[in-house]
């Protein structure tokens, strides 16, 4: 909701709610909105209340105000962690972060180095520093990081005659990350050599390290090696060759390609990455029947969908529905909701809303609820909003605190759809009522059962 108020411009709705809510994720998305204008008075007294009852975020978000403001030292004094937050990964990565934005990269660095064995924190110290001209700084951390691992690795080896897995994607990791600086510090021979290199040791890598060695290959123009690599390796590699090729003018080659990946290995990401081409050409019916092999595989649910969601939008709804039509017995029961979703919204797509109202009324009425949100988006498509506003507004489904506040801006009226989204004084009130009617229902059941205190039900 923050996210699609920003998208409207709706700032000061959000300064309003972090007021009268006590809404952190409408206090933080408008302080930054603000800081951007250059409102920093305005932001930091909307942190406050917050700062003021220890809250860490608040903490971290007003040093951020402070140092945008040329308060650096003051605001870094003010979150510095002491020894014992110091071996918190997370504390460290933000106040590295901070940091950073202050100028202070080599400190930056110093904060992270003792937490690089951590796959997310490496990730971290390589985005904190992009663009700050301490490339050189980053990579040497990197590559003692590299070489402690390999040692350790090898220890191990000795130890139990067996490659130790753990230690072994850490510097897989490492080694990417290390590829990723030398490229974007302008000197991508090298970065390329670095996984050339480990590419060529014979030992075997992990999914993500062959093809972000083909990313890179296609993102230096290296098309034959790139085909060299995909030749060996088609399920990381095969598809971004193809695009490479696409993209150097060689459209009929990288269809060949792919078509002959897929008439050899018949893997479900070559068809994925036909289907793209095809589309981007403009294809789209040679698209849809390109993926319908996978239509009913177990794990493919997302390329019928996808397949009905671009005849939609090639203005085909009805195309959709006969696809749709199409699918066998079989997976229609054992995917039964899924189909009747995606028919309601196919009819709605296409028009036809009063086919879909009814359905969606008819299953309401074996199902009363499970239906309301596809209900009130075939109503609000037939022009009858309040109705479907009222639908939404009565019904107790789980899903709907979604889709009301997603209608009412729809229709512009953005202020109605934050108000109702429930305050954390609501739903702590719901929880507690929640709580009382279950131990009322247990006790009920069970005269003699424990009540009190240890509740299985969910707080919200």
């Amino acid at each position: 909701m923050v996210r699609t108020l920003l998208d409207l411009g709706q700032v000061e709705l959000l300064v309003r709610a972090a007021r009268e809510r006590g809404d952190w994720n409408c206090a933080e998305a408008a302080v930054r909105e603000l800081c951007a204008a250059g409102e920093f008075d305005r932001a930091l007294a909307l942190v406050g209340p917050f700062a003021e009852i220890g809250w860490r975020p608040a903490a971290w978000v007003t040093a951020e105000i402070m140092i945008h403001q040329g308060e650096g030292d003051e605001a870094l004094a003010m979150v510095r962690p002491d020894e014992a937050e110091l071996g918190d990964g997370h504390v460290c990565a933000r106040y590295a972060e901070l940091l950073s934005k202050a100028g202070q990269v080599e400190e930056a660095v110093d904060v992270l180095t003792p937490h690089l064995g951590e796959y997310w924190l490496r990730s971290r110290l390589v985005e904190i520093t992009e663009g700050q001209g301490r490339d050189d700084l980053v990579l040497d951390v990197l590559t003692r990081e590299a070489k402690r691992m390999e040692s350790v690795e090898n220890a191990a080896c000795q130890r139990c005659g067996e490659s130790c897995g753990t230690s072994r994607t850490d510097r897989w990791d490492v080694l990417l990350l290390i590829s990723r600086v030398l490229e974007r510090a302008g000197r991508p021979d090298e970065a390329v050599e670095v996984l050339r290199a480990e590419r060529a040791s014979g030992r075997r890598h992990p999914v993500n390290f062959p093809e972000y060695y083909a990313e890179l290959l296609a993102r230096q123009g290296l098309i034959d090696e790139l085909g060299a690599l995909a030749a060996e390796d088609h399920r990381s590699a095969l598809d971004v060759y193809a695009k490479a090729l696409e993209d150097a003018g060689r459209v009929d080659e990288a269809e060949t390609v792919l078509r002959d990946g897929i008439e050899a290995h018949g893997h479900p990401k070559d068809r994925a990455a036909l289907m793209r081409l095809l589309v981007r050409r403009g294809r789209v019916d040679e698209a849809v029947e390109t993926g319908r092999p996978t239509y009913e595989y177990y794990d493919c649910w997302n390329f019928l969908h996808w397949a009905l969601e671009l005849l939609v939008e090639d203005g085909r709804p009805g195309r959709a529905l006969e696809l749709l039509d199409g699918i066998t017995d079989e997976y229609v029961k054992e995917h039964l909701d899924q189909v009747r979703h995606l028919r309601l919204w196919l009819l709605g797509e296409a028009g036809r809303y009063k086919e879909g109202i009814a359905e969606a009324t008819a299953l309401n009425e074996r199902e009363p609820g499970e239906w309301d949100t596809a209900l009130a988006r075939l109503l609000e498509r037939d022009g009858r909003t309040e109705e479907a506003l009222a639908l939404l507004r009565s019904s107790t489904h789980y899903l709907v605190h979604h889709d009301l506040p997603d209608m009412l801006i729809r229709h512009g009226r953005p202020a109605e759809a934050l108000d109702s989204i429930p305050t954390i004084a609501e739903k702590r009130t719901a929880a507690e009522r929640r709580e009382r009617e279950a131990a009322e229902r247990r006790e009920q059941d069970d005269p003699w059962a424990p009540t009190g205190e240890f509740s299985l039900e969910p707080p919200f």
